[in-house]
């Protein structure tokens, strides 16, 4: 237990900061009192394995980088992928009444959940940042060239008469090309000089890992389906 006269705040910054390959800790120690003056912040370079961290001098600090700030190709993705991701969501709000197989609708609620926490994601990273939000039917607005993968009205008004095994099978196959436009997104992201940003560089990693294992988990079922 930390002592009740002082407490111990360790912040690790947003970004790692490249001094060396270390990351760099910024720990300030602060007293009980409001009236009292807090001593300096020290900002620690961890050492290698084995060996003790560099307290990092004011000229140390003053050459560390400051983190990226964000780019219009990050905004024009967030944006673009809300979109994606509301899409995404139509479509499995097709599964309750149509699908057959209670795999298709396992991985439909995995899928809810997930891009709907991630729609919540964005709009709070373009909020954040003065960015507009989009609305939530902007994809309907012509946007889709910009959005590989997306499902063209004649897709989706296919998925919604289907039934049973032909839903499934439907499903399945429109939801990996669906999902693969996300991957083609994101690349498309780190090509026009996106993903700099610490955040956007983390959320578009964590998009493309996600998407990634839901296509091979989408194949697999595909295959169960078809035996």
């Amino acid at each position: 237990m930390f002592s009740s006269r002082r407490r111990v705040l360790i912040a690790v910054l947003g970004a790692t900061v490249a001094l060396g390959a270390a990351t760099v800790a910024v720990v300030q120690l602060t007293g009980d009192s409001p009236d009292e003056a807090p001593p300096p912040v020290r900002v620690v370079q961890p050492g290698a394995p084995g060996q003790p961290g560099r307290t990092l001098s004011p000229a140390d600090r003053s050459q560390l980088p400051a983190p990226p700030a964000h780019t219009d190709a990050d905004t024009r993705f967030m944006q673009h992928m809300i979109g994606h991701h509301t899409q995404a969501l139509e479509m499995t709000a097709l599964v309750a009444d149509r699908a057959q197989s209670a795999d298709v609708s396992l991985l439909a609620r995995r899928i809810e959940t997930s891009q709907g926490e991630e729609i919540t994601q964005m709009q709070r990273w373009l909020t954040e940042r003065g960015e507009e939000v989009p609305g939530p039917h902007t994809h309907h607005a012509g946007q889709d060239a910009e959005m590989p993968g997306m499902l063209t009205p004649e897709q989706f008004r296919q998925l919604e008469r289907a039934r049973d095994g032909e839903f499934d099978r439907l499903f399945l196959n429109l939801m990996i090309r669906h999902h693969e436009g996300a991957l083609t997104m994101v690349r498309q992201l780190y090509a026009t000089g996106g993903g700099l940003e610490p955040a956007a560089d983390k959320f578009a990693r964590e998009v493309e890992a996600d998407q990634s294992i839901e296509v091979r988990s989408m194949r697999e079922l595909q295959t169960r389906l078809a035996g």
